[in-house]
C-alpha cells in the first residue's frame, strides 16, 4: 500500500491579503508559512497553490529546521549594529543612487525580524541593522534592490534587469542571503 503524501498546510498558516496580483509564499525564520495573496483570493485557491508548491515548501522548511538555534543578540549588540549601519548604509545608498539614476528620501535603520530592506512610495528607504552581519556584497545587493524600487515598485522581470544592470552579481549574493539570512534573523528575537 502506498504511503499517503504528507500535506503542508499547517494550522498556524499566516495569510496577508493586499493589493498584489499573485500569491507569494514565504518561510519565516521560526518555520511558519506566510502567504501573501490578492484581496479576493479564496482559501481554495490558496490551498491549490500551497499543494503545487509543496516540494518547495518542504525543502525550505527543512533548511530552516536545520539552522541551529542562534544565540540572540543583546540590546547593546543590536544598538552597536544599528550605529554601524547608520554610518555605512547611507554611504552605499549615496554611491549607488546615481548609478541607478534615482533620488531617495529618508534612510532609516531598523531592527526588523523578517525584512532586510524596504522602499516606500515616497522614496524613503528602510534597512535592517542585521545587514551588518553579512558580507559587504550582500549589503550592496540589498541597497541596489531597494533603490531599483524607485524605478519599479514591484518584482517584475524589468525590475530585476535593472538590479542586475547596476549590480551584476546580485543573484549570487541574493542566494547567499536566502541561505544564510534565516540564521542571522534568528539573532534578533
Amino acid at each position: 500500500m502506498a504511503q499517503q503524501e504528507k500535506k503542508v498546510i499547517p494550522d498556524d498558516l499566516r495569510i496577508i491579503r493586499s493589493q498584489r496580483k499573485s500569491i507569494g509564499i514565504e518561510i519565516l525564520p521560526d518555520g511558519r508559512i506566510l502567504v501573501r495573496a490578492p484581496q479576493r483570493t479564496s482559501m481554495k485557491e490558496i490551498r491549490r497553490v500551497l499543494a503545487l508548491k509543496q516540494g518547495w515548501i518542504e525543502k525550505h522548511l527543512e533548511a530552516v529546521r536545520a539552522i541551529p538555534a542562534a544565540k540572540p543578540l543583546t540590546s547593546t549588540e543590536l544598538r552597536e549594529l544599528a550605529d554601524r549601519a547608520r554610518k555605512l548604509i547611507p554611504e552605499r545608498v549615496a554611491y549607488y543612487a546615481p548609478l541607478v539614476g534615482v533620488t531617495y528620501g529618508r534612510i532609516t535603520i531598523r531592527k526588523q525580524k523578517t525584512r532586510w530592506g524596504s522602499c516606500s512610495a515616497k522614496g524613503n528607504l528602510n534597512f535592517n541593522c542585521l545587514l551588518m552581519l553579512t558580507p559587504p556584497e550582500v549589503i550592496d545587493s540589498v541597497v541596489v534592490h531597494e533603490l531599483c524600487h524607485r524605478l519599479e515598485m514591484n518584482h517584475s522581470e524589468r525590475f530585476y534587469r535593472e538590479v542586475e544592470r547596476v549590480f551584476p552579481e546580485y543573484r549570487k549574493w541574493n542566494a547567499w542571503l536566502k541561505t544564510n539570512g534565516p540564521a542571522i534573523m534568528q539573532k534578533n528575537t
